[in-house]
């Protein structure tokens, strides 16, 4: 037990430095790759990253993404788009199937690599009727607080999306 304190305890001077401190500069050249390339794995962005002269991890990479709110659109990330937040017409192509799960859970079928831009939407919109959501690949998750919520969430997804 004692190595294990030990090691959980290592001093930190031997630890690469932190670029916490550089994280919004980091996140402003994320940002404009994402602009000016085509770029679909996190392993590219860290080593057009560090080509910049960030350091760059594939978890803060993925860190930055969520917390810019990028999403990944086929094979390509792409940023979010303020207009796409609010105008749902842009958006209404890629949701397939809507369908409730119990009495506080919607799903929403998307296309491939679509989901993820489509909550972010949902989010950003701050619906009342809407807990959070919870996106992969191709489905959301969305959570209300009850099945009034629900269904509340419901006419508005079929107003929007037609589903």
């Amino acid at each position: 037990m004692h190595y294990a304190r030990d090691f959980m305890q290592a001093p930190t001077h031997n630890l690469p430095e932190s670029d916490n401190g550089n994280a919004p500069a980091r996140r402003d050249a994320l940002v404009k790759i994402i602009r000016e390339q085509v770029v679909g794995r996190q392993t590219e962005l860290v080593a057009l990253l560090r080509k910049l002269g960030h350091i760059a991890t594939q978890s803060s990479v993925s860190r930055d993404l969520r917390e810019l709110g990028v999403a990944k659109m086929g094979d390509r990330y792409v940023l979010p788009d303020a207009a796409a937040r609010s105008d749902f017409a842009t958006l209404k192509q890629f949701v397939s199937a809507r369908f409730t799960a119990g009495t506080n859970l919607t799903v929403l079928k998307t296309t491939i690599g679509s989901a993820q831009s489509v909550a972010v939407a949902i989010d950003g919109a701050r619906w009342p009727e809407v807990v959070g959501t919870i996106s992969g690949d191709d489905t959301i998750f969305i959570a209300t607080a009850g099945a009034l919520e629900q269904r509340q969430l419901g006419e508005r997804l079929l107003e929007i999306f037609g589903r």
